[in-house]
């Protein structure tokens, strides 16, 4: 949580920092899928939802991210999930949920909460 993030991979001698790229405070990171070369999710201050493209180059200071729609009316979100390559599910505060069919560049409320 915080002003940047560290990344390391199996062989390497030391933990990598990288820049946030934003003023918003990271809340959550986490990998698309599980895994890091299918790109990272990081949630921010506010209900931002960022993603990275595919193979995110680890050796670099700074990440390139895309921010997904969504529209949280300032609720923080706490947790995504990849459910399918497509699919996937954000979680945030008042008990509200968000789904996206489109590999999480749009995000729709769910009324099921």
């Amino acid at each position: 949580r915080g002003n940047f993030f560290l990344t390391w991979e199996p062989g390497q001698d030391f933990w990598i920092p990288h820049n946030r790229g934003t003023p918003r405070r990271i809340q959550n990171m986490g990998f698309v899928e599980g895994d890091i070369h299918k790109g990272l999710w990081m949630t921010l201050n506010g209900g931002k939802l960022f993603v990275s493209p595919t193979d995110p180059n680890l050796s670099s200071d700074s990440f390139e991210f895309n921010e997904a729609n969504i529209k949280t009316g300032g609720y923080g979100i706490t947790d995504v999930a990849w459910r399918t390559a497509n699919e996937v599910w954000a979680v945030g505060g008042s008990n509200t949920m968000y789904v996206s069919t489109d590999n999480g560049k749009n995000f729709s409320f769910d009324k099921s909460a």
